[in-house]
């Protein structure tokens, strides 16, 4: 795959193959679009779900936009409050109520209006009403434009650990409106960022030198540099995850630093909206650190590979330390509890340098702690 072109179209369509395909749509003014917006609708029913920081922002618009393209069309709507706080089996059991409250059939659907979060938690929700219904994932965040909108992964968080209760439901479409990144924070940009570097970590070298050559234009939130990175990363994760819908092999490897950052996130108590905790790009990212770290002392890479990610995270402005206060064995307990663990044992995505991402099972955990302890 070739690197994406230096002057991108306008509106981008990646297809995501497979037994359930569907096309993520990048480019300007999308939320407006309710041509393209209808298009995904097979039924009257459509719900509308956002958090409290969105909703006020773009809510509005989808769903004039919706009615304008498709008068008769009977939309709801359902608004949780902002943060990896809410993504609770509570507010999963409030949206179902909002599905039923709007009579919601089976070929309804759910149009998932926000970050990762919002993504996630809409997602479940669509996925077990009457046994699965449409989800249309509408992005707002960089972070929810590359990853978790893409792929189906659907769930919620319990005080045990991140997403533990969900389920696999491929959206019907993606529809990443680049307009809206002009709204974020730049420490939502950068945790976003994160998420792309990934794409360079486990099979991309040369995308991991263009995001060095272009640091300067993505923290400027330049749009044609955006829109390549975001293609670019939805391209990677689309060849994965058509090949590996439900995680038995290669799909794994899109993990890279998550078990760390993970177990970061919920020893933190999911507070990462806060100034004192990490959110989750920051704490993918500092996972990245530990997991070229640990290749680096089981002798399966160098430790310059490690330095220079490390480097070109901190250049980015993410964090790659841990958090001061978090200990190294309650880290790993949680780390434990992670989904990709089989029989007890540890299976962590390492890597034999930058663009070599790999599956590592039955690691020692004394490597684990001795890491996590020299942090």
């Amino acid at each position: 795959m070739n690197l994406p072109s230096e002057k991108p179209c306008t509106h981008r369509v990646v297809e995501v193959g497979g037994e359930h395909p569907y096309r993520i749509h990048i480019g300007p003014g999308l939320l407006g679009d309710g041509a393209l917006l209808v298009q995904t609708l097979r039924g009257k029913h459509a719900l509308l779900v956002s958090d409290s920081h969105v909703a006020p922002l773009y809510a509005a618009q989808v769903r004039d936009a919706l009615l304008a393209a498709k008068p008769g069309l009977k939309i709801g709507g359902f608004v949780l409050p902002a943060g990896e706080q809410s993504k609770t089996l509570e507010h999963f059991g409030q949206t179902i109520d909002a599905l039923a409250a709007l009579g919601a059939t089976r070929d309804a659907c759910v149009f998932a209006l926000g970050g990762g979060v919002v993504g996630d938690l809409a997602g479940f929700a669509a996925a077990c009403w009457m046994r699965g219904i449409d989800c249309v994932q509408l992005p707002t965040t960089l972070l929810s434009m590359v990853d978790s909108s893409v792929g189906g992964k659907t769930a919620v968080d319990i005080p045990q650990g991140k997403n533990l209760v969900g389920a696999f439901h491929p959206p019907r479409a993606v529809i990443a409106d680049t307009d809206v990144l002009h709204s974020l924070p730049i420490r939502e940009l950068r945790a976003g960022l994160a998420e792309v570097i990934k794409y360079g970590g486990i099979r991309d070298p040369l995308f991991f030198e263009w995001l060095r050559a272009e640091r300067e234009a993505l923290l400027n939130f330049d749009a044609a540099a955006l829109a390549q990175a975001i293609a670019r990363s939805c391209e990677h994760k689309a060849e994965i995850t058509e090949r590996d819908p439900l995680e038995k092999g290669e799909r794994a490897l899109l993990n890279l630093g998550h078990t760390f950052g993970h177990a970061i996130e919920a020893e933190q108590g999911y507070s990462g909206a806060g100034n004192d905790a990490l959110n989750h790009g920051e704490a993918v990212a500092v996972g990245m650190v530990q997991a070229a770290k640990l290749a680096a002392q089981l002798g399966m890479a160098s430790r310059d590979d490690a330095e220079n990610y490390a480097a070109l995270l901190r250049d980015f402005g993410l964090p790659t330390e841990i958090p001061a206060g978090l200990r190294a064995e309650a880290l790993l307990a949680r780390m434990r509890l992670d989904k990709k663990n089989l029989a007890g044992h540890l299976r962590l995505i390492l890597w034999r340098g930058i663009g070599k991402a790999e599956m590592v099972a039955d690691v020692d955990e004394a490597d684990v702690l001795a890491v996590l302890k020299t942090n």
